[in-house]
C-alpha cells in the first residue's frame, strides 16, 4: 500500500492481526486542523469509524479533497482496488477505526459461492460510502476486540471480517444467487455451452465450477442437488449423448468414436453405454438404421 499523511498523529499504539488473506488494523489519531493523506491499495479495504468525522474529514478520489468532487467521510466506506483517496481535516478532532486490507483472490473466495464468480468481481469494484452502520459498525468493534487482544480462534475474527465485508459491500439483486442451494437455468445453460465447445465433452469438474463462478467444492454439492447426479455422471451421460450422434449422422466405426469422446477404447465406450442407455452401441445402433 501507498500512502503519505501530514498532520495526523497516533495517540496509541496500533494494533494489527494477520489473518487468512486480510490484515485487521486499528487506528487510535489525532488529526490537526488542514491534515492531509494519501492512500492507494493494490486489493480492496474496508474503513469502519468509531466516531461520525463527517463534518471533521473530506474525501476525494480525484485530487485533493477540497473543493469540486469532495464530499464528507462517512462512518464507513469500502474501497475497490487501485482506487485513490486523498483526505482533508477540516478542524481538529481525535478519532478511531477499523481498518481491514484484504487480498482479492480471498474476497472471491468469500463471494463466488453465494453470488457467482462474474457477480463477486463487478461487486467489489463498486465503492461504498454509508454514514448508517448499525450492524456493521458492532460487528467492526467485535472485530477491534479480536485485533487488540485475541479470545478465540483465528476463524472466529476472520467469520466476523467476513460478516463485515458481505454487510458493508454493493452486492447486487440481480447477481446469480443459487436459489437454495441449487444451479439457476442460466448456469446450466453455460455448462451446457461449455460442455459442447469442448467438442468432445472432456472437461474437468473445476473447468465447470469456474464456468459458474462457483468453488469445486460448492458446485459439486449444488449440481447434484439441481441435477440429481454427481457432476462426472453428467458428463459421461452428456458424451454418451454425443456418442449417439456420432453414430448417427456418421458412418465413424465405434473405435473412432470411443478414440474421439476420450473412453480407453471401444470396451469401455460399450460398458459405459450400456449402463447409460440400457444396451449395446451396436444394437441401439441397428435399431436406428431399422426405424
Amino acid at each position: 500500500m501507498v500512502w503519505h499523511a501530514e498532520g495526523i498523529q497516533v495517540v496509541a499504539p496500533v494494533k494489527w492481526r494477520v489473518l487468512d488473506g486480510l490484515v485487521g488494523v486499528f487506528w487510535q489519531a489525532e488529526s490537526q486542523a488542514g491534515a492531509s493523506g494519501y492512500f492507494l491499495s493494490h486489493d480492496p479495504r474496508i474503513m469502519v469509524f468509531f466516531q461520525d468525522v463527517s463534518s471533521n474529514i473530506s474525501i476525494s478520489n480525484r485530487g485533493e479533497a477540497t473543493g469540486a468532487g469532495s464530499r464528507p467521510m462517512t462512518r464507513a466506506i469500502y474501497i475497490p482496488a487501485g482506487v485513490p483517496l486523498w483526505t482533508r481535516t477540516i478542524a481538529q478532532h481525535r478519532f478511531s477505526h477499523l481498518n481491514l486490507h484484504m487480498h482479492k483472490d480471498r474476497m472471491l473466495r468469500l463471494l463466488s459461492p453465494a453470488i457467482g464468480r462474474s457477480s463477486a468481481v463487478a461487486t467489489l469494484k463498486r465503492p461504498v460510502e454509508i454514514q448508517d452502520t448499525a450492524a456493521v459498525e458492532s460487528l467492526a468493534r467485535l472485530m477491534v476486540d479480536e485485533v487488540v487482544s485475541p479470545s478465540k480462534h483465528a476463524v472466529f475474527a476472520e467469520n466476523i471480517a467476513g460478516s463485515i465485508i458481505t454487510g458493508l459491500l454493493d452486492i447486487s439483486e440481480s447477481a446469480e444467487v443459487p436459489a437454495y442451494g441449487r444451479l439457476t437455468q442460466a448456469q446450466m445453460n453455460k455448462l451446457v455451452a461449455r460442455l459442447n465447445a469442448s467438442g468432445n465433452g472432456r472437461i474437468t469438474v473445476a473447468e465447470m465450477a469456474a464456468t459458474v463462478g462457483l468453488s469445486e467444492s460448492w458446485f459439486a454439492t449444488v449440481f447434484r442437488q439441481t441435477t440429481g447426479k454427481t457432476p462426472l455422471q453428467w458428463l459421461l451421460g452428456r458424451r454418451i449423448e454425443l456418442a449417439q450422434n456420432l453414430m448417427i449422422e456418421g458412418d465413424m466405426s465405434l473405435v473412432e468414436i470411443a478414440a474421439q469422446l476420450g473412453f480407453s477404447d471401444q470396451a469401455h465406450l460399450t460398458k459405459v453405454f450400456r449402463q447409460i442407455i440400457g444396451e449395446t452401441p451396436a444394437a441401439w445402433r441397428r435399431m436406428q438404421t431399422l426405424s
